[in-house]
């Protein structure tokens, strides 16, 4: 089974990008891809942290696959990313990375393996010396924590002034956060089912596993 596995986060790009990336990939790649998996977190977490992701980590089966837009995706801390690369390999998982591309089995040699932590070692290094945020990534809001039900209630086909008003907020404000995360674009060629269940608390953070609608149908991502 192939996964497509995407991150938000403030220093990730945002989920519409990842997932035209991965599109993209799996057409070039003629891969098909079964279920996309959505990880939602307010703030970089420490892999301990990531009881979902763990849970997540421990269905996978020999033979599967995950594709990233990068690395990164994974967890953006070296030491982090090297145990959750042996975890998948030990399981006989393999990872497909798009920027840059590359393929991680059981077979790849630490040779092959190791410019690709070189480069993200480097990426650390270079943003821990900068002043301000990175470029590219996304700051803090506090529309992140109810970010799950914003989408739902698109989803539904609610007007943001209705969402505004719904949860007692800016509609300019919700308007500009809706835009810088893409939301719109992300939902018109989406897969995802979001939990109505799902509270204020639970929207913080969030591992969410759907069904990974055909191609045909995924592109329109492109049009939008």
């Amino acid at each position: 089974m192939f996964y497509a596995y995407l991150r938000q986060t403030s220093q990730h790009s945002n989920l519409s990008e990842q997932q035209q990336s991965i599109i993209s990939f799996s057409l070039s790649q003629q891969i098909m891809i079964d279920k996309e998996v959505v990880e939602y977190s307010v703030k970089s977490r420490p892999i301990e942290e990531r009881k979902q992701f763990e849970s997540f980590v421990h269905t996978l089966q020999a033979g599967d696959g995950i594709i990233v837009e990068s690395l990164s995706v994974l967890s953006s801390q070296v030491e982090e990313l090297v145990k959750i690369i042996t975890c998948f390999l030990s399981r006989g998982v393999d990872i497909y990375t798009i920027s840059p591309f590359a393929l991680i089995t059981k077979e790849t040699s630490v040779a092959q393996v190791l410019p690709l932590l070189n480069d993200l070692r480097e990426a650390q290094k270079v943003q821990s010396t900068q002043i301000g945020r990175p470029k590219g990534s996304k700051s803090r809001s506090k529309f992140d924590s109810i970010s799950l039900l914003v989408i739902e209630k698109l989803k539904e086909g609610k007007t943001v002034s209705a969402i505004a008003r719904e949860f007692g907020v800016s509609r300019s404000s919700l308007k500009d956060y809706i835009e810088s995360r893409d939301m719109k674009s992300l939902i018109d060629g989406s897969w995802m089912e979001i939990n109505k269940a799902t509270t204020h608390k639970e929207a913080s953070d969030k591992l969410l596993i759907c069904p990974f609608e055909k191609i045909a149908n995924s592109t329109t991502v492109e049009e939008n």
